[in-house]
């Protein structure tokens, strides 16, 4: 393509070069330059790439877009260097726009519709996609667990990727024919702006809880990445907000999309109601029309709610889908329900968050009705926000009759550190039915042993995750496997 045509969605300040000189490519990551690029030097978190420029230019960009004056760019290359060099304002905000130029408009040829909050992305972006393809529709999924281009799975390192790598997932969506795109918006790619230049055809919030506070400092900030990205959605798009969080009008308030409402508990646009429930899944009324499905809990009531409304907004007739989503299955380790031949449950789930442990077990509660013991086996991250662990622990303290904690991922700290956090938060009662064990196998393994006929263990925070995170290196371990082998099952 065309240099022009690269920078079309863009305003350079200053060019040194000739806009008609052809690339092949374009990476804002030095070390994956290839003869023919434009690189984009970033001023990331971690690093400036204004400082790779010249090895960038040894290992073959044509181009460099950058926010640094050109003057000073031209010192960082050799003198009888013949980069070309384009000044813009910001090149973070810059990036996006030119990756989806590059990449052919992805979001012309398809309709993406994006999902942000701190809880339920997973959930409502895959039931979305799994929805449109019983549809019989060509679909792109963008998600935490999994990328997929129609029915072609392809591995997913962040929950949203880079602006380049995004561009490109889209492009070969479109390319591949996908009529439609669902995708999670992270709080760090709207703030980062990985999102720049793709158009949104609607936008679904879940909710706000404590998260990323290592990142974004303070939930304001982390309530204000959230909420850039309805302040974008255009009058042509539709808001799906949920009502029963606090921050859900605050998200739309400067929102130029129709707005829609959801609600478990007031009225709304759409309004969901549990009639009976069990392990395997729910009775619903949703808009006065009774569904069955195979998901549990009031917290997914929410993000079928959100389904449901988006799947309307892009024109599809109420009851069919709600007859599709009858058919459809809970996410990869999102409340999946495993049985004990001895008559006991587990439940493996993500939750990760002090109010994903409080909504996952408050349904466990309502399921169980005192009729067994709730037991939790939970863990937190390492080198992430140090503030929530303790209110994880009091969170499963609170809502269970036995409690393990033990180790999640706990990359570089010491996992009997992280645990020693979490039962800081704990009271002389709540230690009483505490333990903690830090090998996860010998934890899960432990409350396979505690439980009785009637009991439900929950195993939280790593859900789908095949692997633990130790200093770098990530060993296999999936909890699905570990249960299944303390149950006798495998």
């Amino acid at each position: 393509m065309i240099l022009k045509e690269v920078l079309k969605h863009v305003t350079p300040l200053e060019v040194c070069g000739s806009l008609d000189t052809v690339i092949t490519g374009v990476n804002m990551d030095s070390r994956l330059v290839k003869t023919g690029d434009l690189f984009v030097a970033v001023k990331g978190t971690q690093a400036d790439g204004h400082a790779y420029i010249a090895k960038a230019a040894e290992l073959g960009a044509v181009a460099v877009l950058v926010c640094e004056p050109i003057a000073k760019v031209k010192e960082m290359l050799p003198a009888d260097s013949n980069v070309i060099i384009v000044q813009v304002a910001d090149t973070e905000d810059a990036v996006g726009k030119v990756a989806t130029a590059f990449y052919g408009d992805p979001t012309d040829r398809l309709t993406l519709v994006g999902v942000t909050g701190t809880n339920g992305k997973t959930t409502i972006a895959t039931v979305l996609y799994q929805l449109f393809r019983g549809f019989g529709h060509k679909v792109g999924l963008v998600s935490t667990v999994c990328n997929y281009i129609d029915d072609v799975a392809i591995e997913a390192t962040h929950t949203t990727p880079d602006p380049i790598s995004l561009n490109r997932l889209l492009g070969q969506m479109a390319d591949a024919g996908c009529e439609y795109a669902f995708m999670e918006c992270s709080s760090h790619s709207i703030h980062q702006k990985r999102i720049g230049g793709l158009k949104f055809k609607g936008g679904i919030f879940t909710n706000l809880t404590r998260d990323h506070l290592d990142y974004h400092k303070t939930v304001e900030n982390y309530r204000d990445a959230k909420k850039a990205f309805f302040d974008g959605l255009g009058k042509d798009a539709f808001a799906i907000t949920n009502l029963d969080d606090r921050n859900g009008m605050v998200m739309v308030q400067n929102c130029a999309a129709e707005i829609k409402t959801y609600s478990t508990r007031a009225m709304a646009d759409l309004r969901g109601k549990i009639i009976e429930e069990s392990i395997e899944g729910m009775l619903l009324e949703i808009n006065g029309v009774e569904v069955s499905v195979a998901f549990v809990g009031r917290f997914n009531v929410s993000n079928l709610l959100g389904v449901y409304g988006a799947a309307v907004a892009l024109g599809k007739e109420p009851e069919e889908v709600l007859r599709v989503l009858s058919t459809l299955r809970p996410v990869n380790g999102r409340f999946e329900a495993i049985r004990s031949p001895k008559g006991f449950s587990a439940i493996v789930d993500y939750a990760h968050t002090p109010d994903a442990l409080e909504n996952v077990l408050v349904s466990i509660n309502e399921i169980v009705n005192g009729r067994g013991q709730v037991i939790t086996v939970c863990g937190a991250g390492g080198n992430r926000d140090k503030g929530k662990r303790p209110l994880m622990a009091q969170e499963a303290a609170k809502r269970s009759d036995r409690v393990i904690i033990t180790s999640d991922n706990p990359r570089f700290e010491e996992p009997q550190d992280i645990i020693n956090d979490m039962l800081a938060g704990l009271s002389a009662d709540d230690m009483k039915k505490t333990i903690s064990i830090v090998d996860r196998r010998e934890a899960i393994r432990c409350a396979a042993m505690m439980a009785q006929p009637g009991d439900v263990i929950l195993v939280a925070g790593k859900g789908h995750e095949p692997y633990q995170d130790v200093k770098g290196v990530k060993h296999h371990f999936d909890d699905h496997e570990e249960i299944r082998k303390a149950f006798g099952l495998e």
